[in-house]
């Protein structure tokens, strides 16, 4: 059905069973699924665009005083725990990589997917696990003074409460990140390239440095830029272990100095660290290109390590798994066991239904941004519409604090706006319509993770053949009858598992949270937090483990995918 409504010189068209409406006039015409993702760029980039404007602004009192106390302590930890965490993470997280991709060894099959459980535990749990273990009166030191018969000052103890210690801390919750994508780039490499190396002269090492390692230096360093950006972006592991970045200034200036311009300021600050990251990952690769022109027919055919070797690759992977998963999650359950009874109530179901509302809520949002954006993309879109996809996804590397100020001063302008409109016309108050519920907090769970589900669905409607579209257009099928009844059945897998991507991000976040919740609005990130700020661990450890467990979702599902990639792929050592 067509139906046409005159306008003088203009016509609107639109016809139903089609999400397609396009308004035409002599001079003008506008496709919806050309402008959609127009907007969503625009509207997800707010926040960050609020917080850079806020650079132009005159620094006040507040700033001042930050500057001539804790600003360079600000900039100096930072910097430091960016790079420690980045440097830390490529040994540990390439070094695992090349040896379950290169290297056959006992366990190998086992560390190839246990690896990357660590992406379960939030960065915060494992850091309140940390210090209930090492700090004066947890079991590990109370243990050494028994044996030892010491007492306070006779012995040296690393302090968990201090900069190494995040750094530490952090690597081992994060190095999956370069373990997946350099194993990735390993496994992706053909053998013949490693052969003609040794068929040179050039031996095991030589041959990695000049020629497996180049061609998966782009993979890693894509590992390590995420790395340092979660670095940034964290609070609750660098809040509880008492180093000052500019995500805990940011929560203190807002709150403790009631000043939300300087928070704005420091945010802005932050966020340039951000934006200096990711220049410096494109500079990194420079102009230099590495290919492999052989395919993957012949695949390295491995190194099979025995004898102390084999040990050593085993203790090589066992060790970051077992700080970064086994250790933690041990002692989680320990005082889960301890304390449930206790903090197990109506109030820890109240706060677990706020955390899976709120997740549940962000993902179908976000999967349908991320479905609409994709699809805009793929029936017609030019390079504008790339350019908003690729906005529309920088908001994954902006840390949840800047976006949380971002969010709530133009939100808090409004009601401000809004109110006062109110009271001076109709004499009475609106309240905080916008920043007093929970949708400035979807907003901002929004912008933050839509480029997760962004990702997820690109890289399965990529597997679609178009041929299926021009197939659905002969048959009559507008735009919105292939998104729905074609593309949507499809794309279920990339769907599922970008929505479990999105709410376990969600379910973790706590910068954002903290600062964007309304009044008596806790989560169980909020609630962990909260208690180990306490030095309430035990009680801290149901939150936690609670986050934990469904953490775990997507790392089974990716563990599977990294199985089934295994089983596609012929075995290291079966080609040659």
């Amino acid at each position: 059905m067509l139906v046409r409504i005159w306008f003088s010189d203009n016509i609107l068209t639109h016809q139903d069973k089609s999400l397609s409406v396009v308004f035409a006039t002599r001079r003008w015409r506008v496709n919806l699924w050309q402008v959609l993702p127009f907007l969503i760029a625009v509207l997800v980039s707010v926040p960050a665009l609020v917080v850079l404007v806020h650079l132009a602004y005159p620094m006040g009192e507040v700033w001042q005083h930050l500057a001539d106390t804790v600003l360079s302590r600000y900039v100096i930890n930072t910097v430091w725990l960016a790079l420690g965490v980045g440097v830390i993470g490529l040994f540990i997280g390439g070094g695992t990589a090349w040896l379950c991709a290169n290297c056959r060894f006992p366990g190998r099959s086992l560390f190839e997917w246990a690896l990357l459980l660590p992406l379960a535990v939030p960065t915060y749990a494992i850091a309140y696990s940390y210090a209930g273990l090492l700090e004066y009166a947890g079991p590990v030191q109370s243990s050494l003074r028994e044996v030892f018969g010491w007492s306070r000052g006779d012995y040296w103890f690393p302090e968990i409460h201090s900069l190494p210690g995040a750094i530490l801390v952090m690597a081992f919750v994060l190095y999956p990140y370069v373990y997946l994508l350099g194993r990735a780039g390993f496994l992706g490499q053909s053998g013949s390239a490693s052969e003609i190396s040794r068929t040179l002269g050039r031996g095991p090492w030589r041959t990695f440095f000049a020629i497996s390692l180049p061609l998966a230096r782009p993979a890693m360093i894509a590992g390590i830029a995420l790395m340092i950006m979660e670095a940034l972006s964290d609070f609750g592991a660098v809040q509880y272990l008492g180093v000052d970045t500019f995500t805990t200034g940011i929560y203190r200036t807002w709150f403790a100095l009631g000043a939300p311009q300087a928070a704005a300021q420091l945010s802005a600050i932050l966020l340039l660290f951000v934006f200096a990251a990711m220049l410096m990952e494109q500079w990194s690769r420079g102009r230099a290109r590495y290919y492999q022109v052989t395919g993957r027919d012949r695949l390295s055919r491995g190194i099979q390590l025995r004898g102390m070797s084999a040990v050593l690759a085993v203790i090589a992977c066992f060790v970051p798994l077992a700080l970064g998963f086994l250790v933690p999650s041990a002692q989680l359950v320990l005082w889960t066991v301890e304390s449930w009874s206790e903090v197990i109530d109506k109030r820890f179901i109240e706060y677990a239904w706020h955390s899976v509302s709120l997740a549940a809520l962000t993902s179908a949002l976000a999967l349908f941004l991320a479905l609409a954006l994709r699809y805009s993309l793929r029936i017609g879109g030019g390079w504008g519409s790339r350019l908003c996809i690729r906005f529309a996804g920088l908001g994954y590397a902006v840390p949840g604090s800047v976006i949380a100020v971002g969010v709530l001063l133009p939100f808090g302008f409004v009601d401000r706006t809004v109110d006062e409109f109110a009271r001076e016309w109709f004499g009475v108050s609106t309240g905080l319509i916008f920043t007093g519920g929970i949708a400035v907090m979807v907003f901002g769970y929004l912008v933050r993770f839509l480029a997760v589900a962004l990702g997820a669905v690109e890289s399965a409607m990529d597997k679609i053949s178009p041929q299926l579209d021009d197939a659905a257009r002969t048959l009559g099928c507008g735009p919105g009858q292939r998104l729905w009844r074609l593309h949507v059945p499809l794309l279920f897998n990339g769907l599922v598992t970008g929505g479990l991507l999105v709410f376990v991000d969600v379910m973790k976040e706590l910068p954002a949270t903290l600062i964007l919740r309304p009044f008596n609005f806790d989560t169980l990130a909020v609630r962990a937090f909260e208690l180990a700020s306490d030095e309430l661990l035990a009680e801290s450890a149901c939150a936690s483990l609670a986050i934990v467990v469904v953490g775990l979702i997507p790392v089974i599902v990716l563990s599977h995918a990294v199985g089934h990639f295994n089983h596609a792929m012929p075995r290291v050592g079966d080609a040659a």
